[in-house]
């Protein structure tokens, strides 16, 4: 069991935190607002909610699933608490069209993994589940063909523990592919660009950027 602290209470968030919870993990679920509470979801596991200080601060793991265009200042505001630990961006930094759905990127030419982990050296940043719709996340089965979860990070320790945590998710090692080092994400966040298209005509249907060999 790892005690895992995840960054935004969203439908990612909180799509992640009953997945990990009910795999075994101790999940706390860190929201803007102060205070904790539990809640148990079907199957009896228990989710805490704390402040999202304080959920950094009780993980070993950390996920980031707040917005991706406020997710540096966010997460470098919590250096001290992220500090010698693993932390797995999974946002895409965007900027909104008109119709909300991502136009381009905030860091062009680089990526927001990149920026995590030059602000934040005593952390171990890895980059994956960010090619895909939310729901594909934690079931990459549901889908007609095999998924593709990339990894990117320079810690090599980090990617084998982060590997490990998909495999609870439902990832097969087959659909795992390790990119190479922390500039490899400039990669896969820029897939997010294909994502508005997509959604725009078929809708919230379930999909991934896949590798097909």
């Amino acid at each position: 069991m790892t005690n895992i602290g995840i960054l935004g209470a969203g439908r990612v968030g909180t799509n992640l935190a009953r997945a990990f919870a009910s795999a075994g993990h101790h999940v706390t679920l860190g929201r803007r607002e102060k205070g904790g509470t539990t809640d148990t979801p079907a199957g009896g596991i228990g989710i805490h909610y704390a402040d999202q200080r304080s959920a950094a601060r009780a993980a070993n793991i950390v996920i980031n699933a707040t917005p991706g265009d406020s997710s540096l200042a966010r997460l470098t505001a919590l250096r001290t608490e992220l500090a010698g630990k693993i932390l797995v961006d999974v946002s895409n930094a965007t900027e909104d069209d008109a119709d909300g759905l991502p136009g381009d990127l905030c860091y062009p030419g680089s990526s927001l993994a990149e920026q995590l982990q030059e602000a934040l050296p005593d952390t171990s940043v890895v980059k994956t589940l960010n090619t895909m719709l939310f729901m594909v996340m934690t079931d990459p089965g549901s889908l007609a063909g095999p998924p593709t979860a990339y990894l990117s990070g320079d810690d090599e320790r980090a990617k084998k523990t982060v590997t490990g945590l998909l495999g609870d998710l439902g990832w097969r090692p087959a659909w795992i592919e390790d990119l190479g080092g922390i500039t490899t994400a400039r990669a896969t966040e820029a897939m997010v660009l294909v994502v508005p298209h997509v959604l725009r005509r078929s809708g919230l249907a379930p999909f991934a950027v896949s590798l097909a060999r």
